[in-house]
């Protein structure tokens, strides 16, 4: 099908996709089990479990951390930093955390519900005028909750944010792209991921906070101030500068012979997430994401027993929303999964070598945070949370197996894409090429040719 359709209908494509099962099996359930403990032999396990992933998918290093009852059992990493450096992942390694930053922008929402500056239900208009969606009808629809519900029809736009902008790009680019476009469906049709949204949401939230302030400006001191500061999240940071110039972890890809390799590319491209930062654009740490998760499992208070923010706009962010398959939903910039019996909370995080998720249980009072820094660590999320369940509550051993066929699967696919690129590349396609090419929505394509080497450059 066309992507646009794959795109607009991926719910119903992960409903069928998560349907298809051997004859015979059944999916296991946990309701009703009582937890373990995440003793430490367990988060032992735990820890082989992904240094062993790590070593069959090449992934050079993993930020951990694990979380029990209030107590942070275990905090810290494996791997290295950067290939060719021997520097070890730690506790306070900083990783890109990328869509896990949309939690974050629902966490402000949620604490001014409680200052009474705002409802879910209240139109965005009335908290911010300059707020447009397409035509005036639409824009009029609009609530606060609808910037964050993934229900809304609204396409993705990510080429645009990717070749149209720059890190440089004021955050207000946001509001002028959302202007530009008309959803797909009605309102709570239809499951579509928009981080276009998720950043609107965010500056929102920052502007009410700060009102007087530059968009970017407000919400970056919004969530120092009534997040990042209450937790001691001191790691954290939205400047690449702050977070380069210190312990952090560099990305990594997976190069067409099979080899993980470092991404200069990467880093370029995960710039250009600033100006959206709400919808994925934060560094953090291993110590300072378990502590996140922590305030989740508290339900709102902070360690010292301070409520930050009520269970009941804390639960609203979880409330089951559209439905992205089977026996999971989409609630505010966090989702419910609920495939296994028990309910996990969690929300994970992709830009180019960068693959994150954290992840919690609330019925055990548990959870962990995994931070990679290789495309391929994108591979150790799924596995880690259904390991962790089989942990706590005594499940077959599917992780395992998980991980060795997605390694397989990936070593697969590159094998295909390799297979079929041609290098040198065809002298005619290249001379059939025009020098220029030139897209309303995606800006222009340069094809420079240089020494026989052909390549392409993207302008803002």
């Amino acid at each position: 099908m066309p992507e646009a359709i794959a795109d607009k209908r991926g719910a119903a494509i992960n409903l069928v996709m998560q349907s298809q099962r051997p004859a015979g099996y059944a999916p296991e359930s946990f309701a009703g089990r009582t937890p373990h403990k995440l003793t430490p032999e367990r988060v032992a396990i735990l820890r082989q479990f992904i240094a062993d992933g790590m070593k069959a998918l090449n992934v050079p290093g993993v930020g951990l951390a694990f979380i029990q009852d209030g107590q942070v059992v275990w905090e810290g990493g494996l791997g290295v930093r950067k290939l060719g450096d021997p520097t070890p992942v730690d506790a306070h390694t900083r990783f890109m955390i990328a869509s896990n930053t949309k939690s974050m922008a629902t966490m402000l929402l949620a604490e001014l519900v409680d200052a009474g500056k705002l409802k879910w239900d209240q139109k965005v208009t009335s908290l911010y005028p300059a707020f447009r969606l397409g035509n005036d009808a639409t824009t009029a629809q609009v609530e606060i909750r609808h910037l964050v519900c993934a229900c809304t029809g609204l396409p993705r736009k990510d080429l645009e944010w990717l070749f149209s902008t720059t890190a440089q790009t004021p955050a207000a680019d946001t509001f002028r792209q959302l202007a530009a476009t008309q959803p797909t469906s009605k309102f709570g049709e239809a499951f579509q991921y928009s981080n276009l949204m998720a950043s609107a949401a965010g500056y929102v939230a920052g502007h009410v906070f700060n009102p007087g302030m530059e968009l970017g400006a407000a919400f970056d001191k919004a969530v120092a101030d009534h997040i990042w500061k209450p937790l001691g999240m001191a790691d954290s940071t939205f400047s690449f500068a702050v977070a380069e110039a210190g312990n952090h972890a560099t990305p990594h890809a997976t190069a067409l012979d099979g080899q993980t390799v470092i991404t200069s590319v990467g880093s370029a491209i995960n710039r250009t997430v600033a100006p959206f930062r709400p919808a994925g654009g934060a560094w953090s740490s291993p110590h300072d994401m378990i502590r996140y998760v922590g305030l989740e499992l508290a339900e709102g208070k902070l360690p010292n027993g301070q409520q930050l923010v009520s269970k009941n706009a804390l639960f609203a962010r979880r409330a089951r929303g559209v439905p992205t398959g089977e026996n999971q939903w989409y609630g505010m910039g966090l989702w419910d999964d609920s495939r296994t019996g028990v309910t996990v909370i969690d929300h994970g995080g992709d830009l180019v070598g960068f693959h994150s998720d954290m992840m919690w249980v609330p019925s055990a009072g548990a959870g962990a945070v995994i931070l990679t820094n290789s495309d391929d660590g994108v591979y150790l999320r799924g596995p880690l949370m259904r390991r962790l369940l089989e942990l706590l509550y005594d499940g077959k051993p599917e992780a395992e197996a998980e991980i060795k066929a997605a390694a397989a699967r990936s070593k697969a696919e590159t094998t295909d894409i390799r297979g079929r690129i041609t290098l040198p590349a065809d002298a005619a396609a290249v001379a059939a090429l025009a020098s220029r090419y030139t897209s309303a929505e995606l800006g222009s394509l340069t094809v420079v040719r240089n020494g026989g080497r052909l390549s392409f450059r993207f302008a803002a």
